[in-house]
């Protein structure tokens, strides 16, 4: 393991740069438009996002920079080839007091120190409806140099918002996080448009432009993870929360838990007959008259289908209806002209159908996935190359619909693991496969100057990350660029109504991505939607067993030798990647790349800068990507998470062995100039070697994740 430091402050232009995918300054074609399944401008010019979280968790980081910081990091993600941001947490208070990461699956005390990000609201007041003046000029001054530079902007309006009792809410002190309750507390929905109203509405002084008339705004989600459907799912309709209280995860408290039986009464007075209401009281053992109560989880597999349909037909009926609301203040009041998302499919180890008829409403269908999520997942530090159906392609896969434009707009490999590295090559080519419109990463954290160290401070950042960093450029071809073609064939299925309400009380264990029957391969092969809820059930056709499982394009393979030795190709005109346990498939290569290498998992990309295809290509971005630590970090004995989390400077495993790029057409000479974190050269370019198949380089000295490969002809 040696010594990587990333270092973006220091960082110039460079020939190794994805700048050139940019289109500056966001907004200049006019408002993103949905329509068709897709995003586009009004020239008709289709438009993709690759794109990262911008937080501020880890010490050392900050939500919102200062201007100085704020033109370092625009140029910084225009670099790598980041075209789009969501801004998250700026609802956020402006202070902060460091925390003692210990949860998320790792050991008591191992975890880094971390602080919640900073966002725009006053945190000194005892209401939380007033924005910090000085955090506000930041956030304008930072926009717009991410405007500048060609990065468009996803407002989320809902994330993070700490309410105090000076807001009016009932139970305050008990519902961080404010999830579910924002849907029907009447208090919360005011305050969440009072926010939308006051920060949409805000002009900035830089660009003169409000942000609700600004076309650099690409994109408004008004709430991120919440779904009052998983509430439901998830036994959280308890109402059992009170002072001094067990408080088990989110559980309702006694008040919103009496509202929102209301409600549902209401609901049902309206919507089922007299003798189906008699029928209900009944079942649920309460006397005429009486309120008909929720159920709890335990009670959903063998309830009758006439009471569990009712809840669930209330439950997505109060979704959609917020939203659909909510989507009428944002266009009449407020006056935004770009798409809305209302929120995520995100809690992917529970059924999905249910929420997807909330996420159809809507303009884009979001979701959003974790590899192995520190604080939802036991067994991990696992690599994803083998174990194909159970990717996160699948978990993804299954909320795509047919003519909606679909985005992730969370995604990681959490650290620590050492198999990261697979992550960018596999979800940028895949995605690219199934037509996708969107991938934003979770995190980008800028960095303060002067107080951050060179080193990963937390699960989730992945802004000192050596390989992930080095493989965004590479990412942002793959996927913005086009390199992998969109499948030949796009495969749908539909659910009928009991398809859905069969759904929703699956076992968890059943791991319910798709229908029962669904063959998991279909992601990796061909394209695949949903084409309709509440119709005639279709299912396609399972595929023939296959190893590797080859997409109808012929440019992605994915091996596996029985859950081991997984091996992804990416194998096209302009970009080619061997992704995996490389030295255990010794004999499979891409047209261009082959490797010889000593590392037992290793991620190698191979992307041409200059637009021309490989064999023809003067310049390209080669990167050798493996094991990525902090100094001194050590493993539990289960080799799932660290017990010391180790500090600065971060260090990689250096790729090391013989590449050869094959079939260069003319070429007299090629050499790679390694690359340190800042995109500098270190060291003497690397001389190929002419061999037989092509142009053989020694790579892994000195340590690097990137080289600036030249072509003479």
């Amino acid at each position: 393991m040696q010594p990587f430091p990333v270092d973006h402050a220091a960082r110039t232009d460079s020939a190794a740069d994805a700048r050139f995918l940019l289109d500056g300054p966001a907004g200049k074609h006019g408002f993103l438009q949905a329509r068709d399944g897709h995003l586009y401008f009004p020239n008709n010019q289709r438009f993709r996002c690759w794109g990262v979280n911008l937080t501020g968790w880890a010490i050392g980081s900050e939500e919102i920079p200062s201007h100085k910081d704020a033109e370092t990091y625009a140029a910084a993600l225009a670099r790598l080839g980041v075209n789009c941001v969501r801004l998250h947490f700026i609802d956020r208070p402006d202070t902060v007091a460091p925390i003692r990461d210990g949860g998320n699956g790792s050991t008591p005390g191992a975890g880094p120190f971390t602080h919640p990000p900073r966002g725009l609201i006053r945190g000194d007041l005892p209401d939380s409806q007033h924005f910090n003046a000085e955090q506000l000029d930041r956030f304008d001054y930072w926009l717009a140099q991410l405007k500048q530079q060609g990065i468009y902007l996803d407002f989320n309006l809902n994330v993070g918002r700490v309410f105090k009792p000076g807001d009016g809410v009932p139970d305050v002190e008990l519902l961080s996080p404010f999830k579910a309750f924002t849907y029907f507390g009447p208090e919360l929905v005011k305050l969440q448009k009072d926010f939308a109203r006051q920060l949409l509405g805000h002009t900035n002084p830089y660009t003169k432009l409000r942000y609700a008339d600004d076309p650099a705004v690409a994109i408004v989600e008004v709430l991120n993870e919440n779904s009052l459907l998983e509430f439901w799912m998830r036994n959280w309709f308890r109402g059992e929360r009170v002072p001094g209280g067990a408080n088990v995860q989110l559980d309702m408290t006694p008040h919103y838990q009496a509202l929102l039986t209301g409600m549902y009464n209401q609901w049902l007075a309206k919507n089922r007959t007299p003798a189906q209401l008699a029928e209900l009281r009944r079942m649920a053992g309460v006397g005429p008259g009486q309120p008909v109560p929720f159920m709890r989880r335990g009670d959903h597999p063998a309830a009758p289908r006439l009471r569990f349909d009712s809840e669930l037909a209330f439950v997505t009926q109060v979704e959609i209806d917020f939203h659909a609301d909510f989507r009428r203040f944002l266009k009449d009041e407020v006056g935004v002209k770009v798409p809305i998302v209302p929120t995520a499919d995100h809690t992917y180890f529970i059924a999905n159908q249910p929420l997807m008829r909330t996420a159809l409403k809507s303009d884009i269908v979001d979701s959003h996935v974790y590899w192995q999520h520190p604080a939802i997942y036991g067994r991990r530090n696992e690599p994803m190359v083998n174990a194909p159906d159970l990717s996160i392609i699948q978990k993804l896969a299954r909320s795509a619909t047919a003519g909606k434009p679909f985005m992730v707009s969370e995604v990681n490999h959490p650290f620590p693991s050492e198999y990261g590295s697979e992550m960018i090559p596999i979800l940028a080519s895949y995605a690219a496969l199934q037509d996708w419109d969107g991938i934003f990463f979770y995190t980008f954290e800028t960095k303060v100057g002067g107080e951050w160290k060179p080193m990963i401070g937390d699960h989730f950042d992945i802004t000192l990350d050596p390989a992930k960093i080095a493989q965004m450029p590479a990412g942002s071809m793959l996927f913005l660029r086009g390199d992998v073609a969109a499948a030949r064939q796009v495969l749908t299925r539909s659910y009928s109504t009991e398809q859905i309400s069969d759904a929703a009380r699956m076992p968890r264990a059943e791991m319910p991505y798709y229908t029962p029957g669904f063959d998991k391969m279909i992601p990796l092969t061909h394209g695949s939607r949903v084409s309709c809820l509440d119709c005639k059930p279709t299912l396609p056709a399972p595929l023939k067993p296959a190893n590797p499982i080859v997409s109808d394009t012929g440019q992605l393979k994915w091996l596996t030798d029985r859950g081991t030795n997984g091996l992804v190709t990416i194998d096209t005109p302009r970009s080619q990647g061997l992704v995996g346990f490389i030295s255990a498939n010794p004999h499979v290569q891409t047209r261009h790349l082959s490797a010889e290498i000593r590392n037992r998992f290793a991620t190698i990309t191979l992307s041409s800068l200059d637009g021309k295809p490989i064999n023809l290509s003067n310049s390209l971005l080669l990167t050798t990507t493996g094991k990525v630590e902090n100094s001194g970090a050590q493993w539990d004995e289960r080799r799932s998470m660290l017990t010391n989390w180790g500090t600065a400077p971060t260090v990689i495993e250096p790729i090391t062995g013989y590449l050869t790029l094959k079939d260069l057409e003319g070429a007299i000479a090629v050499s790679a100039q390694p690359l340190d974190g800042a995109a500098r050269p270190i060291g003497k370019p690397i001389s190929g070697k002419m061999i037989e198949p092509g142009w053989e380089l020694a790579i892994g000295k000195p340590a690097t994740t990137s080289y600036l490969v030249r072509v003479s002809r």
